[in-house]
């Protein structure tokens, strides 16, 4: 009888494999991503893995052997997934990270069992070892609240303490208010970026936003429709993060292995650049050895005191997961992988940049290790909008001046591709050693602290024939006088001027409606426009549950 029970096991571990391989997808690329650059996509600011313990005849396909055994976290009795890393003042980093011992029952498919664990190493890259355990939980992301408290989110909670080695974790759940929008694809997967101010923006699994004042106290849905790329794709595993410059997202098309990476200044507006944000090979050694794990997923980043992120994360596995079985060969881990952080860059010009400008000055900042006056290839430089940088294209450099250890280039203003809209113009070149060069330039025209002006529902009062509609202003800097305009079955029903709102505050208006086309179940789009730009248009089909 047991010899059977194992020969079904066995029949039903391959069946498994069979059917969830066909769910690999091999996405086809657009026609124009064949003519990127170096630099233009995301996946080429990765660089080699750091030096380490390597060995062969360990647990893994033949495509992961020869692999570091001791970057990230590794343990033969252990699949780990997950998780990012915060440093300490004493220069210890701290990676909290999940996982389940390799002969649970079901294999990988225990994660919904998993542990959140609280590893240290000396070094970023690791090796990280398990201090404790914080308690159950899966796809842990930790941050730090403006009190210093640290917070690790799991799905459906969180666990909070004092400090990254506080023996005892509080765990939590966060309240959420919709705003009358629908959630989408539910709330889980969360991944957070700390605002200028400490207040935190959150991106769910689905695309939507959210804004929490201070990270703990409620988080506000912004958005109503998911903000990921308009392409086809099955995503998840997004990351959010925020530099001193502007906000980052990389979401992952887990079915098609590829990921897509976005910009903002908002982080409610996003841009996607052209190119693989990341797909599986991307990590390598310096002689060009590459660990060819079968998924990578879970990405996370470590950012540097601006903001930049110099190492990604990924939870990688060698092979489907429902193939991964107790006691198998196969398993799970946690990988770094460092990043060409890129460059400080500003835009010299008051003014705004538009097709009449003869001259674009971009400063590169000096840094330890890098001296713009003398590493810098001036000729391979290429500046202005990313749409055309990330071709080849973009202004040339005229000229350079010297200011202090800094470095001035001038461009020419032609062929930038620079917009109205742009709040972010991109630079690729090489330096005189032939490794890339990238970075984004801050505009000082542009308002990197926008008010954020947004609507509930409508809700109309038929007593009194008025339309009750609350507007709450979620950015950085109070906003300006703004109209709001209430349209029902395509047709402006009201409209209304929306005074001047300090950050955080709300106002409610009472409009008068024209027509009886309004009622509790009606379908309201708002549109918001300060100085005729339209700043929010959100369609309210139907009352939604907070």
């Amino acid at each position: 009888m047991p010899m059977i029970r194992r020969f079904f096991a066995g029949f039903l571990a391959s069946a498994l494999c069979v059917s969830l391989a066909a769910q690999v997808t091999e996405r086809p690329r657009p026609e124009e991503w064949k003519q990127l650059v170096p630099g233009a996509r995301f996946m080429d600011r990765f660089l080699p893995m750091p030096d380490g313990v390597k060995k062969s005849h360990v647990w893994g396909t033949d495509s992961i052997q020869n692999r570091y055994v001791d970057n990230g976290i590794e343990q033969d009795d252990m699949s780990f997934w997950g998780g990012n890393i915060l440093q300490t003042a004493d220069g210890k980093y701290h990676l909290y990270v999940c996982g389940w011992p390799e002969r649970s029952r079901n294999g990988h498919m225990f994660w919904p069992n998993s542990t959140v664990f609280h590893a240290v190493s000396d070094r970023l890259s690791g090796p990280f070892r398990i201090q404790n355990s914080i308690g159950k939980g899966h796809n842990p992301e930790a941050f730090r609240l403006a009190d210093g408290r640290v917070v690790v989110y799991v799905i459906d909670g969180y666990y909070i303490a004092d400090s990254e080695n506080s023996p005892v974790w509080c765990y939590q759940q966060f309240d959420f208010d919709a705003r009358d929008r629908n959630i989408i694809e539910g709330l889980s997967n969360l991944t957070f970026a700390r605002r200028a101010d400490g207040s935190y923006l959150m991106v769910c699994r689905g695309g939507g936003v959210w804004i929490s004042r201070d990270g703990l106290s409620t988080y506000q849905q912004i958005t109503d429709k998911r903000v990921y790329p308009a392409v086809e794709g099955r995503f998840e595993d997004p990351v959010v993060w925020r530099d001193s410059l502007q906000y980052h997202l990389i979401v992952n098309d887990w079915l098609g292995r590829i990921a897509f990476y976005q910009r903002s200044k908002d982080g409610i507006h996003w841009v996607t650049e052209q190119g693989e944000a990341y797909v599986p090979g991307i990590s390598f050694h310096k002689d060009g050895e590459v660990e060819h794990w079968f998924k990578y997923e879970r990405a996370k980043v470590f950012q540097d005191p601006d903001g930049r992120a110099v190492q990604m994360n990924f939870a990688v596995i060698d092979t489907i997961k429902g193939c991964d079985q107790p006691g198998d060969r196969h398993s799970s881990k946690n990988i770094c992988v460092p990043l060409n952080k890129g460059l400080l860059l500003s835009v010299l010009n008051e003014q705004p940049i538009t097709a009449s400008t003869k001259r674009i000055e971009v400063k590169i900042k000096a840094e330890p290790g890098f001296s713009p006056q003398t590493d810098v290839d001036i000729e391979s430089l290429r500046f202005g909008s990313f749409t055309e940088v990330n071709f080849g294209r973009g202004s040339k450099p005229l000229k350079t001046r010297k200011e202090g250890d800094d470095l001035i280039v001038v461009f020419s203003g032609k062929g930038s591709g620079i917009m109205p809209d742009e709040f972010a113009p991109k630079l690729i070149g090489r330096t005189t050693n032939g490794e890339l060069l990238y970075g984004y330039a801050r505009l000082p025209y542009v308002d990197y602290a926008p008010a954020l002006l947004s609507a509930r529902r409508p809700q109309y009062n038929k007593e009194q024939g008025l339309l009750k509609l609350k507007i709450s202003n979620f950015g950085l800097s109070a906003s300006r006088p703004s109209q709001v305009e209430v349209c029902c079955g395509g047709k402006v029903i009201a409209s209304g001027d929306i005074k001047p709102l300090s950050p955080y505050e709300e106002v409610e208006l009472a409009l008068k409606p024209a027509g009886t086309a309004t009622g509790a179940d009606s379908a309201y789009e708002v549109i918001i426009r300060t100085d005729g730009q339209e700043q929010e248009r959100v369609l309210f089909r139907q009352p939604a549950a907070k």
